[in-house]
């Protein structure tokens, strides 16, 4: 797709689940010695989408390595060189406000790529150039079955004088290495020193018209054991202003193991590159317009500021308890009556960002199972219906929650933490349009329990199914580490009469 400053930007960048994303390129092969050396710029952080949890929101990053050409010679600028400008003292620029590089792309483009996002402003003034930077960045976006990270980098660097040149022959020096850089990376792929697994891709450079007093870019591409990301970058002058920039993006389903790369999609180069094209136009436009209000003047470096996230959502209204059952719950009252016998009956709602829920639960905390002994046992069930603005049943949200706790679930299956012991997530066919379950052990909290859950969707509906328990003494305390937690199969086939007894009653009518 061929790109021009004139066409308009996408209104949506999410129209489908995969739409921006691609499979492996075409790896282009050349023998290569070792590489040159490159500024530090192109070290880019990655978060894998999972790893965040284990890592703290750390990255790991990993050096992109420029490659020699068949000739072992690096690939010239493809640009003229520029004739050098000599400085005057009068030509010494004064001290100008600040460069505000977050305020220099309209709020509407930033949301659209990059929802939600923590804003990071720095600046810093350098030996040779004040640097002025903004990102944006948002690891985890829900978006229906996947989890979407977003990132846009943006650093303009406004170059001093130094000697007899001027800023402006300072940038364009810059400009034309980097533009050399990018060529280089382009024509010589490396291979002698790539690790079994690692794959690593760079586009041609892209020449963007019009935009500044020049502007490229380029698209990598990375794979390796632990890491897949792919991103746009580009570069931008105006005057004695270097402009660069970086576009990252990628998705993983939910329901992807933690710490692993499995089903990772990331941005493809024609979306990557026209994405840069246009943050580039918005950043050298804005650019242009401050030389012109600030003419022969530094910025000022600002202390930086702490990142600021988007607004908090307001929090959702507080379940409230009902007087009586729902007619769905009630229909299944006998049978959930069996499962915990004497059991109390309690019913919550709540209805809000078109979300209806109802909560049922039957409990007995003090059964008689014996002389001396005592049980706990538990059935609740959490029904969730999904509509749209206009009202109607909204399926694609159910999928979305869905996908998050199955997500979720998957993150710890397995694995044991803090007391708590999570068993192994298993499908269940026949149950709605897609169902799981799973079994875990609760040695933490105040009442020591085993629980199964099951999970089904149907249609605009999510429904959670839980039921748990605990045999202990008359008098011990439900934390005891005597304590008899519920079985696995007692569990399970509890949770699951609580499943089919409520799709059973919300297939009749008045549910």
């Amino acid at each position: 797709m061929s790109w021009s400053q004139d066409d308009p930007p996408p209104t949506n960048p999410y129209r489908a689940p995969d739409w921006q994303f691609q499979q492996v390129p075409t790896m282009p092969s050349a023998p290569p010695p070792p590489p040159p050396k490159r500024r530090s710029w192109v070290l880019p952080t990655v978060a894998a989408g999972a790893a965040v949890v284990l890592i703290a929101a750390g990255a790991g990053a990993f050096l992109l390595y420029a490659r020699p050409t068949a000739a072992d010679q690096p690939a010239t600028p493809t640009s003229k060189a520029t004739p050098v400008e000599t400085a005057s003292p009068s030509d010494v620029p004064s001290a100008a406000p600040a460069l505000d590089v977050c305020a220099m792309l309209p709020a509407a483009e930033t949301e659209r790529l990059v929802p939600a996002a923590t804003v990071d402003k720095r600046s810093r003034d350098a030996d040779h150039a004040v640097y002025s930077s903004c990102d944006w960045t948002n690891r985890r976006i829900s978006y229906g079955e996947f989890w979407r990270s977003r990132e846009i980098k943006v650093s303009i660097a406004q170059h001093k004088p130094d000697g007899p040149k001027t800023g402006r022959t300072q940038a364009q020096q810059s400009h034309d290495a980097e533009r050399g850089f990018f060529a280089y990376k382009a024509n010589n792929p490396k291979k002698d020193d790539a690790k079994p697994g690692e794959k690593d891709y760079y586009s041609p450079v892209k020449e963007y018209a019009g935009v500044g007093d020049g502007a490229f870019g380029q698209y990598t591409w990375r794979r390796d054991k632990l890491l897949w990301y792919s991103f746009g970058e580009g570069r931008a002058r105006v005057d004695d202003l270097i402009i660069e920039v970086r576009y990252e993006a990628s998705q993983q389903r939910k329901d992807t193991k933690i710490l692993s790369n499995e089903s990772t999609q990331s941005v493809s180069e024609e979306n990557a590159l026209r994405e840069v094209g246009i943050l580039l136009t918005h950043l050298a436009k804005s650019a242009a317009e401050w030389k012109r209000a600030h003419p022969d003047q530094l910025a000022k470096a600002e202390p930086s500021s702490s990142p600021s996230g988007p607004p908090k959502p307001t929090p959702s209204s507080t379940p409230t308890v009902v007087a009586q059952l729902p007619p769905a719950c009630k229909r299944m009252s006998p049978a959930m009556t069996k499962l915990v016998p004497g059991a109390t009956e309690r019913a919550r709602a709540n209805d809000v960002a078109g979300v209806k829920e109802s909560e049922c639960r039957w409990l007995n905390l003090n059964a008689s199972a014996g002389e001396g002994r005592r049980r706990i046992r538990s059935a609740l069930l959490t029904i969730q219906v999904f509509s749209n603005r206009a009202g109607a049943g909204d399926p694609t949200a159910a999928l979305s929650r869905f996908s998050t706790k199955i997500g979720n679930a998957r993150s710890t299956e397995g694995s044991s933490f803090g007391g708590v012991t999570w068993g192994k997530i298993e499908k269940v066919k026949g149950l709605g349009d897609d169902a799981y379950i799973q079994y875990w052990v609760d040695k933490k909290n105040a009442v020591f329990n085993g629980s199964a859950d099951v999970v089904v969707r149907l249609g605009p509906t999510v429904i959670h199914a839980s039921f748990a328990g605990a045999d202990l003494g008359a008098d011990e305390p439900t934390n005891s580490p005597k304590v008899k937690v519920l079985g696995e199969k007692e569990a399970r086939d509890g949770a699951m009469i609580i499943a089919k007894e409520i799709l059973a009653s919300l297939a009749q009518p008045g549910s």
